[in-house]
């Protein structure tokens, strides 16, 4: 059954929630449901199961929060908790918490996040003594109910939010393992930015009957659309980092999220731009939790404005004032496009997707048109003109802007005796001259090479050191698909993971988590063969230690796996 649209209700008095509720939400300065709050509260109160299709900034952890909290108030206070939330990061878990203490506050709720990186003693210490609501990544869930101290004999409502995510991180086991094991009768609801068949899936297991609600990634206002500008642009990979700055100088945003493919990426970018000027942070999964929150304090501030991050470290980042999404590396896959521009655009103001596309990745962003439905415009790099046009721009608004608001008598005694002197244009102009030239208008003064975009004749059938190979050598059982021979053009050597195929490990995998963790590629990645508990994968000599350091601190499918390199290595 899908939802039909409840334009008649506007505001939250009209979705009958408790008192308590609607205080919290007047303090916090909540007036008007959002489109998705208007859809989900009603049936989710009345038990209904519920898929519902919305990303970040949509207004969906409200959504969902006031029915739990609704049924919650209506319930003897028990031990065990009447709710599980599952999300993909810790960064998500906190942020949901802290939505269902502001929101339940006069009702005395008890919400507990649970999540790795996290003492796990003060977690049993709080389930002990009893909670309403537990927010939790899936791994950490699997292990508390291992230990028994995660009881969910009781639980009335299940929510998955953002399940693709989770899904995408590894976690389906794991989310298999405790939807399998909750009590009959229990309310589902799963929340998905985006619904590929394994997300239909589980749904068509857990979901009874499910009320299915589908919006758009913003949380717009009736009637009004998305409101994303997409644009690409074509530029070879030596010229990217002064590609982007570029870009961002004609663009001025207000505050931007820069994605890029690896650790070392993120790093090298960062400093780029802040040597440009911009107030750049990096971030990624190099970094502790403190580390990360004094960044993402930063950006909250305004005391930084971009901020430069891996897919993996950026999951479940929610920044209110966010203007533009850049994607400095093309995207994986069209869902992961989806996922990040679906960060900017929210509550009827304008957002902005930015793509740097190298020629080779062309037909990938064909890819993405076509699965979006959306058509990206491929435009022109500004040129040297552009940029000292858009400098000319700025310095005309800033002396507009001191005319009208700045106390600017102090400087008469330096424009008086010119005055006598030279006429006061011209006195104006050599003003104006300083203050843009000081602007940094000296920088850039070359223009980008236009790149070969290579067709589809040429990109189909490539040849040499890049070419695709099959995985799978005459010592292994797997096959299918392909992997880049390592490009680094000197020595490599084979690691050896324990998981195979037999724990659902593909290609993609091993290369995604090599990718996302180290300074490689994945056109440094060689052969890759995949055996039925193991496999081995080719990655340069040099990179060799840091690959094996970054597999053995993260997860495989799900699962931490033994990484060594090959003991029994052909020379």
């Amino acid at each position: 059954m899908t939802a039909q649209p409840t334009d008649d209700v506007t505001t939250f008095a009209d979705l009958a929630l408790r008192p308590e509720l609607l205080q919290a939400l007047a303090r916090l300065g909540y007036e008007e449901a959002t489109p998705i709050q208007r859809e989900a509260i009603p049936p989710m109160i009345a038990g209904r199961d519920l898929l519902g299709q919305a990303a970040t900034g949509t207004g969906k952890t409200a959504a969902f929060a006031l029915p739990v909290l609704e049924r919650m108030a209506r319930r003897e206070a028990r031990p065990e908790p009447m709710a599980l939330v599952l999300v993909p990061t810790r960064e998500l878990a906190v942020q949901v918490s802290e939505a269902l203490h502001r929101y339940g506050r006069d009702l005395g709720a008890r919400i507990v996040p649970i999540y790795g990186g996290q003492p796990i003693g003060r977690q049993l210490q709080v389930l002990e003594r009893g909670v309403d609501v537990v927010v939790a990544t899936p791994g950490r869930a699997v292990d508390h109910i291992a230990r028994g101290t995660l009881r969910l004999g009781a639980l009335e409502i299940a929510v998955l939010d953002e399940a693709d995510e989770m899904l995408d991180m590894g976690f389906a086991d794991d989310l298999e393992a405790i939807m399998g094991g909750l009590p009959d009768g229990h309310q589902t609801v799963l929340f998905s930015a985006t619904l590929p068949p394994r997300i239909n899936a589980i749904a068509r297991r857990h979901l009874r009957n499910p009320v299915q609600i589908q919006l758009g990634s913003s949380a717009t206002a009736p009637g009004e659309s998305a409101l994303v500008r997409q644009s690409a642009y074509v530029v070879a990979r030596a010229h990217k980092a002064v590609a982007l700055g570029r870009v961002l100088d004609v663009e001025s945003p207000t505050a931007a999220l820069v994605f890029c493919r690896t650790r070392d990426e993120v790093d090298q970018l960062a400093e780029s731009l802040n040597g440009r000027g911009y107030r750049a942070e990096a971030l990624h999964g190099g970094m502790d939790q403190g580390q990360r929150d004094r960044v993402m304090g930063r950006l909250r501030a305004g005391t930084a404005d971009l901020l430069v991050a891996t897919d993996v470290a950026a999951r479940g980042l929610d920044i209110d004032h966010l203007s533009h999404v850049v994607n400095y590396d093309m995207p994986s896959a069209p869902d992961t496009y989806v996922h990040r521009i679906g960060r900017v655009g929210r509550a009827g103001r304008e957002g902005v997707a930015i793509t740097l596309v190298e020629p080779k990745e062309h037909r990938m962003l064909k890819a993405i048109e076509r699965a979006t439905k959306q058509r990206i415009a491929v435009e022109k790099l500004p040129t040297v003109a552009d940029l000292h046009a858009r400098r000319l721009e700025l310095t005309r608004a800033a002396l507009r802007e001191s005319l009208l608001e700045d106390d600017l008598e102090r400087f008469r005694v330096v424009v008086e005796p010119l005055a006598d002197e030279f006429d006061v244009l011209e006195v104006a102009l050599a003003a104006v001259k300083l203050a843009h030239e000081a602007s940094g208008a000296a920088a850039d003064e070359e223009d980008i090479p236009e790149p070969r975009v290579y067709p589809p004749s040429e990109t189909s059938r490539p040849s040499g050191a890049g070419a695709p190979r099959r995985f799978g050598g005459s010592g292994a059982a797997g096959g299918g698909g392909g992997r880049s021979r390592a490009a680094s053009g000197g020595r490599t050597t084979r690691l050896f993971v324990g998981a195979g195929r037999a724990a659902g490990v593909r290609p993609q995998d091993l290369v995604g988590a090599i990718a996302n963790e180290t300074s490689l590629s994945g056109r440094d990645i060689g052969a890759i063969e995949i055996a039925d508990r193991f496999s081995l994968v080719e990655v340069p000599e040099t990179a060799a230690d840091e690959v094996v350091t970054a597999l053995r601190a993260s997860t495989i499918k799900g699962k931490k796996a033994t990484v060594r390199r090959e003991r029994f290595e052909q020379k």
